[in-house]
């Protein structure tokens, strides 16, 4: 049992540390990338909506920040993790292990690098005027529940990306709406009322919402937010992990 666990972790290592060095493979700036595209994200959209259209929201700068690299990490994350499978075909063919090894391995390198980037953003944020409190501890709790999610999604998307290739294109377009779906570069506020319910049972915007909170309102996630990022991991977990099981042992013949 113990040499079996040792085995699938030294597999989730080595694989984990391939798929993230591939990442950042040829680029003679390497991981300041994941750091360089969303601060010209923030210079771009802060000039367009604080100067342009005139958003009237606090700290725009930082506020922004926050939220691009929160959907970062999750178009990053399950977009990746969509093609882990179709990716590693040598592995699922002719190696004997557990398919969801392959999935998880691909997520945790993204789970690292949406890691360094939220590292790296906290003293970017100090520079911005942004004064960090003891709630800013409670921000390995939105990347391990965000890595949660993006897990759970990817069992599904990964297994079934398999046999019908074009989820790969389906996906892209369902990030793009999403995009719009999430308040990214606009506030909650903006929102209608009648539909404000509605649209917070969003996971990813409860995540976004939270790190808000802790990172630059200085104030704890309220409960309908954390209910609502427990509810939608367990929801999307239980689905991918049911979904993955169903079609775990087609993989290797439809590949």
């Amino acid at each position: 049992m113990r040499n079996g666990f040792r085995y699938y972790l030294d597999v989730i290592t080595v694989l984990a540390q391939k798929d993230f060095k591939i990442r950042y493979r040829n680029s003679v700036l390497g991981f300041f990338w994941s750091l360089l595209n969303p601060l010209a994200y923030m210079v771009i959209l802060t000039m367009v909506f604080s100067v342009l259209l005139r958003v009237n929201i606090p700290n725009y700068a930082p506020w922004f920040l926050i939220g691009v690299l929160v959907w970062r990490f999750f178009s990053t994350g399950t977009r990746q993790g969509l093609v882990s499978i179709l990716a590693n075909t040598s592995l699922v063919t002719k190696v004997y292990l557990p398919r969801y090894l392959i999935v998880l391995s691909n997520n945790l390198a993204n789970f690292l690098g949406s890691g360094l980037e939220f590292l790296a953003l906290l003293p970017l944020l100090v520079v911005l005027g942004v004064r960090l409190t003891w709630y800013a501890l409670l921000l390995p709790a939105v990347l391990i529940s965000e890595y949660l999610l993006i897990y759970g999604l990817s069992l599904s998307l990964s297994s079934l990306n398999v046999k019908y290739r074009d989820f790969d294109q389906l996906w892209d377009i369902a990030l793009q709406l999403g995009f719009f779906l999430v308040p990214l570069v606009y506030d909650v506020s903006l929102i209608p009322v009648r539909y404000r319910t509605l649209y917070l049972l969003n996971p990813v915007t409860a995540l976004m919402v939270f790190a808000r909170d802790i990172l630059l309102l200085d104030q704890p996630p309220t409960t309908f937010d954390v209910a609502v990022i427990i509810s939608g991991v367990a929801l999307f977990f239980t689905i991918g992990f049911l979904v993955f099981r169903r079609r775990e042992g087609r993989l290797a013949e439809e590949l």
